[in-house]
């Protein structure tokens, strides 16, 4: 949801959308499409590796008999299908983004996640496209404003780099690559302020968060490569998502904005405890 929120705010720029005024319905749908797009991925994700989380992960839903693998496939499908439905309530264009990160998700599930560099492509561009299906909120934002999904598809690589190492240790080369497309991702954001109406001065105590949350975890898994301190790295980096998101939700609209998009994290927090992030 930090996505839509953020792309939203980076559309404003083109709307002239500001707060105080109502907040239009597309929105709401693009907001219900990235649940029901990310949800089905996360699902599928669980489908296509159910024989291998058998071996690996027998905690997960499928390999413990909570659910069947039909039944999970079955479930992400029809998640998919309500993330393109809702994206279609504001327009064509959203619609046609959303069955991009369709069939991305669908790629990286099913084969792109095992390769070391088409996977970390795959997945930053869902990512990507993600935050701009929140741009499309004003479809005449996307031909200006499109190259900005470049942070995260940057940033969502060097994550999924780091998280190859999750199962049987890391990769101290995997983890510094990654933080180097950390850092590029960073530059990225920090470039914008030349080129978009983007307030780095109000954005920059969100990115000192994102920091915080970041790159302690990594720290201690470049030192200790056991898959444990690994795991904590990349559940940083996902749930660093966030403040990310915040950074551009309060350079373009404001620190309230930015702040409301912040309060997405302890929640995800909440979730993280009870349900696993990768």
């Amino acid at each position: 949801m930090a996505d839509i929120a953020a792309g939203f705010a980076i559309a404003s720029s083109v709307s002239g959308w500001s707060l105080g005024d109502p907040m239009p319905a597309q929105f709401y749908w693009l907001l219900l499409a990235t649940v029901g797009l990310y949800g089905g991925g996360v699902v599928l994700n669980d489908f296509f590796d159910a024989t291998l989380d058998a071996t690996e992960r027998p905690e997960r839903p499928i390999p413990r008999g909570a659910v069947s693998r039909r039944e999970a496939g079955f479930f992400g499908a029809l998640l998919l299908g309500l993330g393109v439905i809702a994206a279609y309530q504001h327009n064509l264009t959203s619609a046609f983004i959303a069955i991009a990160i369709v069939l991305l998700v669908i790629l990286y599930d099913a084969y792109a996640k095992h390769h070391v560099v088409f996977g970390p492509l795959v997945m930053g561009s869902c990512r990507g496209a993600n935050l701009l299906l929140g741009v499309s909120a004003v479809t005449a934002a996307l031909a200006p404003l499109w190259w900005i999904g470049f942070v995260p598809l940057i940033y969502i690589g060097g994550i999924t780099l780091i998280s190859q190492g999750e199962v049987h240790g890391g990769s101290a080369r995997n983890l510094w690559i990654g933080l180097g497309l950390y850092g590029i991702a960073i530059g990225w954001l920090v470039s914008v302020r030349w080129v978009a109406p983007f307030d780095l001065l109000v954005a920059a105590p969100f990115l000192i968060v994102f920091l915080m949350i970041i790159i302690p975890p990594w720290r201690k898994a470049v030192k200790d490569l056991q898959a444990k301190q690994v795991g904590k790295a990349v559940k940083a980096g996902v749930l660093g998502l966030i403040p990310l998101n915040a950074c551009f939700s309060a350079g373009f609209l404001g620190w309230p904005y930015g702040v409301a998009v912040l309060l997405l994290l302890p929640i995800s927090l909440w979730i993280a405890r009870k349900f696993a992030v990768s």
